[in-house]
């Protein structure tokens, strides 16, 4: 299983939407935990980004759901493949 962060802007469509953002989130979630993943966090922000979502899962379900949310036209995302520390540790281990 691996973490995702994923950095969310809000396209023209969606901001004009934006009162609706919280159940489209709520549907995000339902999409999400039917591919394998959980939610971790999501996080409205004030600055470049507009959202910050956390999975976790498998790095094909989060790229098909990011993919599956992208392309109702509401958001654009960028998404990171995060390691704790512990995952740091054991990719560095054998350098």
């Amino acid at each position: 299983m691996s973490t995702h962060i994923t950095l969310v802007n809000f396209t023209d469509q969606g901001i004009r939407n934006v009162k609706e953002s919280p159940d489209r989130y709520e549907a995000f979630k339902v999409l999400a935990e039917q591919m394998g993943l959980t939610v971790v966090g999501v996080y409205y922000t004030v600055g470049h980004y507009d959202m910050v979502v956390i999975l976790e899962g498998s790095d094909e379900a989060a790229t098909a759901a990011l993919l599956k949310v992208g392309s109702l036209g509401n958001i654009r995302t960028e998404s990171m493949r995060a390691y704790s520390v512990e995952g740091m540790r054991k990719l560095v281990e054998n350098l």
